[in-house]
């Protein structure tokens, strides 16, 4: 049987650039998920993109490719990701922060399929 669960997702856009007390930005915000114990947390690499700057960044240009868009995405229960914003404001300073409500689908595990 699957169940559905209302959660909320958290998307942090970044440049792979950004940095946080020297590591990638999206490496600190992926450990400080770790620390808070959120459900997960993946980092997403793209190949093209701009933001403030204005300038596009692609990884068919060799000479544009430093600094391509990365996305850290985390998904879990409401209450725990909004307690989690305080932890962004350091390492997510440089791109932006998006929400968005979403429902979770979750189907039996092997275990439970076996029953």
């Amino acid at each position: 049987m699957t169940t559905t669960d209302k959660a909320l997702r958290l998307t942090v856009l970044l440049g792979e650039s950004d940095r946080c007390h020297h590591k990638p930005a999206y490496a600190e915000i992926v450990h400080r998920a770790r620390a808070a114990g959120l459900a997960g947390a993946s980092v997403f690499h793209g190949i093209e993109g701009f933001g403030a700057s204005s300038l596009v960044h692609t990884a068919r240009l060799l000479s544009l490719s430093e600094d391509l868009p990365v996305a850290v995405v985390i998904v879990d229960a409401p209450e725990r990701v909004r307690a989690f914003l305080p932890e962004l404001e350091e390492p997510a300073r440089e791109g932006v922060v998006l929400l968005d409500e979403v429902e979770v689908v979750r189907f039996p595990g092997r275990e439970e399929a076996a029953r």
